[in-house]
């Protein structure tokens, strides 16, 4: 068992939507990063392999200039090419160890993150394998995965106890529901369209990050999920 140690990040995790164009989702993400989000991940799953390349190196620097980390969803190969900040793997997108060590080949302090979905063990592994965080999720249900399988909110106070890294929760999170789940143990709110679609992002993006603050934010009247 890992000693707990606090979490390199906390807050909001926002994670951009499968948007096709490019000078749109710029727009998108410049609301979103000026409300402050702990992390951004480039995450689009409908592009072809040079749209994913060109939309993911101008939001990387978008997110240089606001000073905000980019990580890039699925392959470490995108994220070594472009010199992003870290990856996101998901459970069928290659072995975490490689991609620690990749990673690690570029310097320090590269992010590694890994989903573990509702299971136990991926996390234990990727905890393991180097992981910088873990993330569990379906919380609620989702709109972006509707056939998502629903994680036991314990799965995040266990993850923070027993493993020693951040922990992400994903899947259904508003912000009238995050303060729960934050409470559950999470360290990061992973969210797409309740802060991508809300009237104001960067208003929603803050209120967000307020959570970590201790403050109680006011949600807008519009409702929004992952």
């Amino acid at each position: 068992m890992s000693e707990p140690r606090p979490a390199r990040w906390k807050g909001l995790y926002a994670v951009t939507p499968d948007e096709p164009d490019t000078a749109r989702l710029l727009d998108r993400a410049a609301r979103v990063l000026d409300g402050r989000p702990a992390l951004l991940q480039y995450r689009n799953k409908l592009a072809p392999p040079a749209l994913r390349r060109e939309q993911a190196g101008r939001l990387l620097a978008a997110c240089r200039a606001a000073g905000v980390p980019l990580i890039i969803n699925d392959t470490v190969e995108l994220a070594l090419e472009l010199d992003a900040d870290g990856v996101h793997l998901g459970g069928d997108d290659g072995d975490p160890a490689a991609a620690r060590k990749a990673l690690d080949a570029r310097g320090p302090g590269r992010i590694l993150g890994v989903s573990c979905y509702g299971e136990w063990p991926r996390a234990v592994a990727g905890a393991a394998a180097g992981a910088d965080y873990v993330a569990f999720g379906a919380m609620f249900a989702s709109p972006t995965k509707p056939a998502a399988a629903r994680a036991s909110p314990g799965l995040l106070g266990r993850a923070r106890r027993e493993l020693g890294v951040a922990v992400a929760a994903i899947g259904g999170i508003t912000l009238a529901r995050a303060g729960e789940i934050i409470t559950a143990g999470a360290d990061l709110v992973a969210v797409i369209s309740d802060v991508f679609d809300a009237p104001d992002p960067g208003a929603r993006a803050a209120a967000y990050r307020a959570l970590w603050r201790g403050q109680k934010p006011v949600p807008d009247s519009r409702p929004f999920s992952f």
